[in-house]
C-alpha cells in the first residue's frame, strides 16, 4: 500500500510541476489552457494534497512525505495561494549547547557535562524513521569525582553502540529500550572497574541526559540534577518551565519502599543516613540495599514556542526555582547589550552569558556546592 501511495503521489507531483512550468502567473492560466486542463489541474492539487495528509496520519507511510512535500509543488501552491502553508514544514529544530560551571565551596569540581550537538554520523546506519541525533547531559558526582567522569565518558558511547539500526516497529519503544540497556550496562562496567580497585571505590553520580531524536526530547535521569524546558505560553504572554525529569531521593515514598524491601532503611532523609539520592550511576556499597540504576524515561515534543532546554545539578536548584532560572536566562538571550566577542555571533555570546550569569548567581546566592549550568538552545 504505501508503495502504491509513493507511486502515485510521485506521478501526480510531476503532472502539477508540468501543468505549472510554463505559467509565469495565475492570471495567464486561462490565456494559455483550456478549461479541462485547468480542471485537470486542479485535480492533480487535490489528489496530491489527499496523499498528503493520508500521509501525516498514517505513521506507517512517513517514508512517503519526501515525495508528497515537494518542493515544486510547493512553490506553486504557494505562489497561487498565499495562504497555503503546512504545518511542520519548518523541518527539524536546530539545538546548541552551552555550559558554565563552578566549583563552589566544594575541594574539588565533582560534576561533569557532556554536549554533543549532532551525534548522527556516529549513529549510522539510522533506521528510516530517524534524521538527527543529539545528547546533552549533566552528572553530579559524589564520593569522588570517578563515577561521574566515567559516566560523562562513557554512557554516551554506549548508546551509540546499543542505537537501534535498521527498520524498527516503533521509535518510543526501541528508544526507551536502548536508554535502558545503556544505563544498566555502563553502571554494571563502573562496579565492576570500581570493585576490581584496593581499596574498592565507593564514588557514584547522578545523570540527567537528554537525546533528541529529529524533534523528539527522550529524558533519562537518575537521581536529583533535572532537566526544564522553556516554553513560551501564547495565552499568558509568559515563559513557563517545564520539568522534562523525576528527581529519585529515599523520602520519596515509592524509593523508600524499595530501599526497605532490600533490607535498607531511609534515616534522615538519606540512605542508610548517608546517601542523599536513591538512583544513581556507581555507589555499589549501596546497590544490595535498593539503590538503583534504572532511570525515569520521560518523552517529550518539541514546538514553535520552545526556547531553550536547562540541565543542572542541584547546585543550582538548591537557590534557584525553575521558573526563577527560566526567566533569569531568558533576561541573558534577549540583553542587546550582552558584547559579540570575534567570530561569536550575537546569540552565542548571549547564550554564554546566560550560563555564566546564573553559575555567578547560584555562588552569589550561597550554593556551596559545585554548580554545573548546560543551556541547549532551540533554533527555530
Amino acid at each position: 500500500m504505501c508503495l502504491l501511495y509513493n507511486g502515485l503521489s510521485l506521478i501526480v507531483v510531476q503532472l502539477c510541476v508540468i501543468q505549472l512550468s510554463t505559467v509565469s502567473g495565475f492570471g495567464s492560466v486561462t490565456n494559455r489552457f483550456s478549461l479541462s486542463q485547468i480542471v485537470f489541474f486542479l485535480l492533480c492539487c487535490v489528489l496530491s494534497l489527499s496523499f498528503y495528509f493520508l500521509v501525516n496520519i498514517s505513521w506507517k507511510c512517513a517514508c512517503l512525505r519526501a515525495s508528497c512535500f515537494c518542493p515544486s509543488l510547493l512553490f506553486c501552491c504557494h505562489h497561487y495561494n498565499p495562504l497555503f502553508v503546512l504545518k511542520g514544514s519548518a523541518g527539524i529544530l536546530g539545538l546548541k549547547g552551552y555550559v558554565a560551571e563552578r566549583k563552589g565551596e566544594r575541594e574539588e569540581m565533582q560534576d561533569a557535562h557532556v554536549i554533543l550537538n549532532d551525534i548522527t554520523e556516529e549513529c549510522n546506519p539510522l533506521p528510516s524513521q530517524i534524521t538527527r541525533i543529539s545528547y546533552f547531559a549533566v552528572f553530579d558526582g559524589h564520593g569522588g569525582v570517578r563515577a561521574s567522569k566515567y559516566a560523562a565518558q562513557n554512557l554516551h558511547q554506549n548508546l551509540i553502540r546499543k542505537f537501534p539500526k535498521g527498520e524498527i516497529p516503533s521509535v518510543e519503544k526501541t528508544i526507551r529500550r536502548c536508554l535502558l540497556d545503556t544505563f544498566k550496562h555502563t553502571d554494571e562496567e563502573f562496579l565492576r572497574q570500581a570493585s576490581s580497585q584496593k581499596p574498592a571505590w565507593k564514588d557514584g553520580s547522578t545523570a540527567t541526559c537528554v537525546l533528541v531524536i529529529d524533534n523528539t526530547l527522550y529524558i533519562a535521569n537518575l537521581g536529583d540534577s533535572r532537566a526544564i524546558l522553556c516554553r513560551y505560553n501564547e495565552e499568558s504572554q509568559k515563559y513557563t518551565a517545564l520539568s522534562l525529569s523525576k528527581e529519585h531521593n529515599p523520602t520519596q515514598y515509592d524509593e523508600r519502599m524499595r530501599i526497605q524491601k532490600a533490607g535498607g532503611n531511609v534515616r534522615e532523609g538519606r540512605v542508610l543516613g548517608v546517601l542523599e539520592v536513591s538512583r544513581s550511576i556507581g555507589d555499589g556499597q549501596y546497590k544490595r540495599f535498593g539503590v538503583i540504576s534504572v532511570p525515569d524515561i520521560k518523552r517529550c515534543q518539541l514546538t514553535h514556542n520552545d526556547r531553550f532546554i536547562l540541565l543542572a545539578c542541584d547546585g543550582l536548584f538548591k537557590v534557584f526555582s525553575p521558573e526563577e532560572a527560566v526567566n533569569f536566562i531568558m533576561s541573558s538571550l534577549e540583553d542587546n547589550t550582552i558584547p559579540t566577542r570575534e567570530a561569536k555571533s550575537a546569540l552565542d555570546a548571549r547564550s554564554e552569558a546566560a550560563c555564566n550569569r546564573l553559575a555567578n548567581k547560584a555562588v552569589q546566592r550561597g550554593s556551596a556546592d559545585n554548580v554545573t549550568v548546560v543551556v541547549v538552545r532551540i533554533e527555530q
